[in-house]
C-alpha cells in the first residue's frame, strides 16, 4: 500500500474490494452496468473488483472502463444474457455479467 492508504499504481475510482476504507462511496443514483437496459447511455462512476478477483479492476481500466467514460450496453447474449456487448468510447467489448457488475454507472435520463 502507498502512503495515504491507496494501492500502489492504483487509478482514481478503480479499486478492489480490499481498498482503503476511506474510499468514496458511489453516489446513491449509481447502479451496476449489468443492470442497465440495452441502448441506454451511462457514465462510469467507479470500478470495484470483487475480493476473489482483484485483478479485474486493472484489466477493465486497461481496456477503457475508467470513471468519467461514457458506456452503453449494446446487446446481451441469448439465452441467459451473457456475454454483454458493451460500448466504451469507440470500442465494443464482450464482458461477463460478473465483470459488468464491477462497473458502477450513473444512467442517463430516460427519454420521456
Amino acid at each position: 500500500m502507498a502512503a495515504g492508504g491507496g494501492l500502489i499504481g492504483a487509478r482514481p475510482g478503480v479499486t478492489n474490494a480490499t481498498a482503503s476504507p476511506t474510499a468514496k462511496a458511489a453516489p446513491k443514483t449509481a447502479a451496476a452496468l449489468d443492470d442497465q437496459p440495452i441502448g441506454r447511455g451511462a457514465t462510469i462512476v467507479r470500478v470495484v473488483a470483487p475480493a476473489h478477483s482483484p485483478e479485474w479492476a486493472l484489466r477493465l481500466a486497461e481496456i477503457g472502463y475508467m470513471p468519467g467514460e461514457r458506456v452503453m450496453v449494446a446487446a446481451r447474449g441469448w439465452p441467459g444474457g451473457e456475454p454483454l456487448a458493451v460500448r466504451v468510447g469507440n470500442s465494443t467489448f464482450a464482458l461477463r455479467r460478473a465483470e459488468a457488475a464491477c462497473i458502477q454507472v450513473t444512467p442517463d435520463e430516460a427519454p420521456r
